[in-house]
């Protein structure tokens, strides 16, 4: 597999266009109201060519197979990873990854200290899902479950920490679990 992984330009209308079908197979089963129609994707893709934002694709056989972007927070110190998107029949095979520690490259250059994500859980994917996290909240974040393939254990898997919880973020029952990690030590 020859993979890279390239900054998506305005001129890459072709690569616009295929993003935005990505995140609409992406997110189509678990946050069905997420890019559900095409142009709400390419406004996506749009908003995160900004200026001093991170926007990247991994393009395989002259195809984008997943993306990823950045938001920078905090005069750069944090950046918001947001979104990640790999196509369905290219998801397990290492690409999300490979935009992962590529994003956290592109963050450490522009200086950047600390990585923030939100993964919402619509539809009870984890056992955080569906019920009220303001009853005995401590209990329940520490015995998380990953119910239904919810993404937080992918992150885990690269080094992200459940930082918090916001209930109800959704909906009732409909939390967004967030997520960072370190990606720069202290230069002291």
């Amino acid at each position: 597999m020859s993979l890279k992984i390239i900054s998506l330009k305005p001129e890459h209308k072709d690569y616009m266009q295929e993003v935005a079908k990505i995140l609409q197979a992406a997110f189509a089963e678990n946050w069905i109201d997420a890019w559900s129609e095409i142009e709400d994707g390419l406004q996506e893709v749009q908003e995160m060519m900004a200026e001093g934002r991170i926007n990247r694709a991994a393009i395989l056989d002259n195809h984008v197979v997943g993306w990823i972007g950045g938001i920078p927070e905090y005069d750069g110190n944090v950046w918001e990873l947001h979104p990640l998107a790999v196509h369905p029949d290219f998801q397990g095979q290492g690409i999300g990854r490979a935009l992962v520690e590529d994003f956290e490259q592109q963050v450490a250059e522009r200086g950047g200290i600390t990585i923030t994500l939100g993964s919402d859980d619509e539809s009870n994917m984890t056992s955080l899902g569906g019920v009220d996290l303001y009853e005995d909240f401590w209990t329940k974040l520490a015995n998380i479950k990953n119910l239904k393939n919810h993404p937080y254990t992918f992150y885990e898997k690269l080094g992200f920490r459940i930082i918090g919880v916001i209930p109800d973020a959704n909906g009732f029952g409909k939390p967004d679990i967030l997520m960072a990690k370190r990606v720069k030590t202290s230069n002291k």
